[in-house]
């Protein structure tokens, strides 16, 4: 029961479920770190009234060390709990992945994570409302409507599925958690994957400017900057710019690049695959049928070469062709698909003559049980959470009643992008450090998008020093290639470092 839970008079409003504790220790040796592990749910308020519940896990380093940094964690989706990042990456335990991030064998395996953020920084696994644990709060209806009486008005339950909605939900419970914890005097850090990057780059504006608390690093995972470029059309360009190094990477991967032999630096085949999409290629898109046919051809050429795809299918689709189209057609000769969040990993076609979406991709679906199985095994046996609700992994009901729910915004104006205010963040704290970072085989928030953004940020040259940005071998969740997920740790670790010093 939380004091945040109680009306004026102390009488108790709502009271959200008991939540669990435990103390254990990571690492081995001298260098162990006692730890506390703390799963709970905090209330948010409207208009002083208890309105959601959000659900946190907590990793405390024993001491508990207030001047110690913190570093609140969350996904994306939107829609998307925590887990990933919580079980996969960053806290003191995670799924066994074989080295390559290809699936494991289930049950998943819960191990030691060797690369745990806890050697360097207290850690807080953020599930937004919607997704694990945390839900919105219906009010009681007092009356029935009967003898005058009026019920209360309803709670919208999708109130916090929108962009606005969803970053307030997250200052305000990074900030009662602060206070229940005694922690405005530590260092802090945020750090998002995917929709979670784009929450971090608002965030970063947000959470100085409104909520008063001020960042000491902001840490971008795969993130989606811009939304306009995740679903491009005939009529634009940049979805497409974005795309065809991740292609071009995914096809000499499988050797089926007619652009590069087998030995060429990978380093190569990514500089000339951008060289290409943003000269030839950006002509080609933007110039349309007024581009000289033999010249249109050539660029055509050269794209099918790039994407080891038949001339017949790049003809086809204009030029333009879409993740699904690429990671149907790559290998259809040997009837497999490649995974849309990792292009590396391939899984058996189930319905090679249909021509719709029927296929699993085994970068999503395919690693869902995993993460759902290992997550309630470390919330529900190893922290002893007792709940009768299902922890959601990744709602779709959430994903697709997502919203602009921005104030005053004409119809006409785009989905509101995390650029601007990610850039507007680090001009408003001049100590803030940022990291972003992409894995080479995603296609679904590819790298170069974050690259040309960065191009496009106009930064002076002390705000660029601030900034870091480094690409990892893997896709989406690059963290379940072995060599990745260390390089990583160790980069976020002199990251962290170079920020307080």
């Amino acid at each position: 029961m939380t004091e945040d839970a109680k009306d004026e008079s102390g009488k108790q409003e709502h009271e959200a479920p008991a939540g669990a504790e435990i103390k254990a220790s990571w690492g081995r040796g001298k260098g162990a770190i006692p730890y506390s592990a703390t799963a709970k749910w905090i209330v948010l308020r409207k208009k002083e009234k208890p309105s959601a519940e959000i659900f946190s896990v907590a990793y405390v380093a024993g001491g508990r060390d207030r001047d110690r940094p913190v570093t609140f964690v969350f996904n994306g989706g939107p829609g998307a709990s925590s887990a990933y990042l919580h079980m996969g990456a960053v806290g003191p335990k995670r799924v066994a992945f074989p080295a390559d991030g290809t699936l494991p064998e289930l049950p998943a395996q819960l191990v030691e994570n060797e690369s745990s953020w806890l050697a360097f920084t207290d850690l807080v696994f953020v599930d937004p409302v919607g997704t694990g644990f945390s839900r919105i709060i219906e009010p009681d209806k007092k009356g029935d409507g009967k003898d005058g009486a009026k019920p209360e008005d309803a709670a919208d339950p999708k109130e916090y599925f929108g962009y606005k909605r969803d970053l307030e939900s997250l200052c305000e419970f990074m900030g009662r958690w602060l206070s229940e914890n005694g922690r405005w005097g530590s260092p802090i850090f945020i750090a998002g994957e995917s929709y979670g990057g784009y929450r971090v780059g608002r965030l970063a504006r947000t959470l100085q400017e409104a909520a008063g608390i001020g960042l000491n690093g902001a840490i971008l995972i795969s993130p989606a900057l811009e939304i306009t470029g995740l679903a491009p059309t005939d009529y634009d360009v940049i979805g497409w710019i974005d795309r065809v190094p991740t292609m071009a990477a995914a096809a000499f991967h499988h050797g089926r690049s007619r652009a590069f032999r087998k030995g060429t630096a990978l380093e190569r085949v990514f500089r000339d695959s951008e060289e290409f999409t943003t000269g030839d290629y950006t002509a080609f898109l933007t110039r349309g049928a007024s581009m000289p046919p033999k010249e249109r051809a050539r660029v055509l050429d050269r794209l099918a070469d790039l994407l080891g795809l038949s001339s017949d299918v790049v003809v086809r689709a204009e030029g333009r062709v879409g993740i699904l189209r690429f990671v149907r057609e790559l290998l259809r000769d040997e009837r497999k698909v490649l995974g849309l969040y990792d292009t590396t990993i391939t899984a058996t076609d189930p319905f090679p003559d249909r021509d719709e979406f029927t296929w699993p991709d085994p970068t999503l679906s395919g690693i869902s049980p995993a993460y759902t199985m290992a997550v309630n095994r470390m919330l529900r046996s190893e922290i002893g959470v007792e709940t009768d609700r299902e922890y959601t992994l990744l709602s779709y009901e959430v994903n697709n009643a997502w919203r602009n729910d921005a104030e005053q915004q004409h119809a006409f104006a785009p989905p509101p992008g995390a650029t601007d205010d990610f850039r507007y963040g680090m001009a408003l704290n001049p100590h803030m450090k940022a990291f972003i970072t992409h894995g080479q085989y995603d296609l679904v928030t590819p790298y170069y998008a974050s690259d040309r953004l960065r191009n496009l940020m106009r930064l002076d040259p002390q705000m660029a020093d601030r900034l870091t940005v480094r690409h990892f071998g893997g896709g989406h969740m690059f963290y379940a290639w072995e060599t990745s997920r260390k390089a990583f740790t160790t980069a976020i670790d002199s990251f962290v470092a170079s920020a307080l010093s």
